[in-house]
């Protein structure tokens, strides 16, 4: 059987580790500008082959199925081992999976998106840049709304609004929720930048952020 042998590593995420036969399985996986599914046989002996890890590898064509991930390196961060941010990470990375259902061919927005937040986990708050890429990705989808209507009511917003799933903007009445000052929000959707909102605020847009995107 003819095998056609990419020849140069990959650099690529992996967002969901499913088991197949026996101890093989099959990967998900984030590359710059692509995001596809991969079979490894005896995969689930390997240690670095893990959910939301780093990975360098090559890929075997075989025509018929899934190609293949072989010759794989980690990546390794230091956080890896801290068991909270570990946590968080997962949390964080297991919302781009689904987002990228029946898409293989992506922006290198997404990948470099990650990369940058697994290079500033331990030095920044995961929450804090959670939502600062997430802003940042709604904004590049053209997701990101103006804050000036609300997204339940559609009435014009005043100075303390809040928001709602994918950072939709509303009045704090509508979505029973406390008040955020406009301005801060403002200033997080042009910078990208939480450094105007204290900790409760950024607990709170880190859950919303990860309803998914």
């Amino acid at each position: 059987m003819y095998h056609k042998i990419r020849k140069y590593a990959i650099k690529g995420f992996i967002l969901k580790h499913q088991q197949a036969k026996g101890e093989d399985i099959i990967l998900t996986i984030l590359s710059e500008h692509r995001v596809d599914k991969y079979y490894r046989f005896y995969g689930a002996r390997h240690s670095i082959l893990q959910f939301g890890y780093l990975i360098d590898f090559e890929i075997e064509e075989n025509g018929n199925f899934l190609p293949r991930v072989r010759r794989v390196s980690h990546n390794g961060f230091s956080w890896l081992y801290n068991r909270e941010k570990l946590f968080i990470w997962h949390k964080f990375i297991s919302i781009f999976e689904p987002h990228f259902k029946d898409v293989k061919e992506l922006d290198s927005i997404y990948f470099k998106s990650l990369l940058d937040c697994a290079q500033k986990w331990d030095k920044q708050s995961p929450k804090r840049l959670i939502i600062e890429t997430i802003t940042k990705l709604l904004n590049f989808e053209g997701r990101l709304q103006p804050l000036n209507r609300c997204a339940i009511c559609n009435g014009l917003l005043n100075e303390h609004i809040t928001l709602i799933d994918n950072f939709m903007p509303a009045h704090s009445s509508c979505a029973n929720l406390e008040p955020i000052k406009k301005e801060y929000l403002e200033y997080l959707f042009k910078y990208n930048s939480t450094i105007w909102l204290d900790d409760d605020i950024v607990n709170r847009l880190y859950l919303i952020a990860l309803k998914s995107f």
